[in-house]
């Protein structure tokens, strides 16, 4: 009987011998799989999230790229470029104008305004003349001062101090010649001269102190050959020789058509000047200088001195 029991457990363990291999070989395997998994670098979640955020942005039916011009608008579908024209009531925006521009402007406008005023004096021929009276009178004017000579004075050093000519000031206090003495009382103008000429009346107006004074008739270019703009006096000449292309002409020649007095603009060749045919003012008849009657450029010159602004206009 137990030889019985001995045999058939005997044959049960050899039954049950493969079975518990493949559990143990399972077991093993499960146990393998988990050491790998632990094994396995783990995911970003900030990388899977970047790459969520990515497929969302891009996976778009539409993306529009708008800019604010009057050209076409460039419309993308996924990989797909048409061309659209802008809307129509797009309109397109003008550049606001900088600091500079706007400064610029107003100073235009400024010089404008202050031309237009010398250019249309609001001063009558009558009120004119007691203006030019009052710039010789022998009595004190606003734009005058009265001077006690001190020694080492001359009527040159007096007339660059005060913006004036040495014949002005001679003129003004009656003298015959050029002697000072000290404590020597001198009215002297002080107001700063201007010119101004206008081509389409051949006149030439002088302002003191912006304020019209004498009135000139001249003559201008031929076919409106004067040029235009805002010149000085550069040089001042008595008695002057041209230096004409192809001649050299005396003063005094009868062919010297500059007269007796020359007034040289910064603009070279040209200026203001006398003239041997008196019957050409008002009129355009030079080759481009202003050009006086001898006897009026002369007082003139001896009025203004270098430095002076002329202003010529059309």
């Amino acid at each position: 009987m137990k030889k019985n029991r001995i045999l058939i457990i005997g044959l049960s363990a050899i039954c049950l011998m493969p079975v518990l291999g493949f559990a143990a070989e399972t077991k093993a395997s499960e146990a393998t799989d988990k050491a790998l998994e632990t094994l396995k670098p783990e995911k970003s979640s900030a990388a899977e999230e970047f790459k969520k955020a990515d497929k969302d942005a891009f996976n778009e039916d539409d993306f529009f790229v708008t800019e604010k011009k009057t050209a076409p608008v460039a419309t993308v579908s996924g990989d797909r470029k048409k061309e659209e024209p802008a809307s129509a009531d797009k309109k397109e925006s003008k550049p606001k104008p900088s600091a500079t521009s706007v400064k610029v402007s107003v100073a235009k406008k400024s010089e404008l305004s202050r031309a237009k005023a010398i250019a249309a004096p609001s001063l009558s021929a009558d009120e004119m003349e007691k203006k030019w009276k009052a710039l010789f009178s022998k009595d004190l004017t606003p734009d005058s001062i009265f001077y006690a000579v001190k020694p080492g004075d001359s009527l040159y050093v007096l007339a660059r101090k005060n913006h004036t000519t040495v014949e002005f000031i001679k003129k003004l206090n009656g003298l015959k010649n050029d002697n000072l003495y000290p404590k020597m009382k001198l009215k002297i103008h002080t107001a700063p001269f201007s010119i101004r000429v206008d081509k389409s009346k051949n006149t030439l107006i002088l302002y003191s102190n912006d304020a019209p004074v004498k009135k000139y008739s001249v003559a201008t270019g031929k076919k409106n050959s004067t040029p235009v703009g805002t010149f000085k006096i550069t040089d001042k000449l008595l008695n002057p020789t041209w230096f004409k292309t192809g001649a050299i002409l005396p003063p005094g020649s009868p062919e010297n058509g500059l007269g007796t007095r020359w007034m040289g603009f910064d603009k070279p060749s040209y200026g203001i000047h006398g003239t041997i045919d008196p019957k050409s003012i008002g009129t355009q008849a030079s080759e481009g200088c202003v050009r006086m009657l001898n006897d009026d450029v002369e007082e003139l010159y001896n009025i203004v001195p270098t430095g002076t602004t002329i202003t010529i206009q059309d």
